[in-house]
């Protein structure tokens, strides 16, 4: 599912115009956007865990020209769904 289809399922099921339930999840977006980058953690109880997992610098190699390659530090925003969400998603 991507976002729109998500607005307009969030809209439906409560009942609001779409551009609100599109400020609304922007919202809350941008605030769980804002949190990582300040390096917080976010969970929300029976949904999941947001985390910002971090990775120091390893050699590499180019996978066309098999060359050693240093990959520097990064950092990747994860997303930890709740088990009740997992088993669920298993199911499926």
């Amino acid at each position: 599912m991507n976002k729109a289809q998500f607005t307009e399922k969030f809209a439906s099921k409560n009942n609001i115009p779409i551009k609100l339930a599109d400020r609304i999840i922007d919202t809350i977006i941008n605030e769980i956007k804002e949190t990582l980058i300040q390096g917080k953690r976010i969970e929300i109880r029976g949904f999941g865990s947001f985390f910002v997992k971090e990775y120091d610098t390893y050699t590499g190699r180019n996978p066309k020209t098999g060359e050693k390659i240093e990959v520097g530090k990064k950092a990747v925003p994860q997303f930890k769904v709740s088990k009740i969400y997992k088993n669920d998603l298993v199911e499926d």
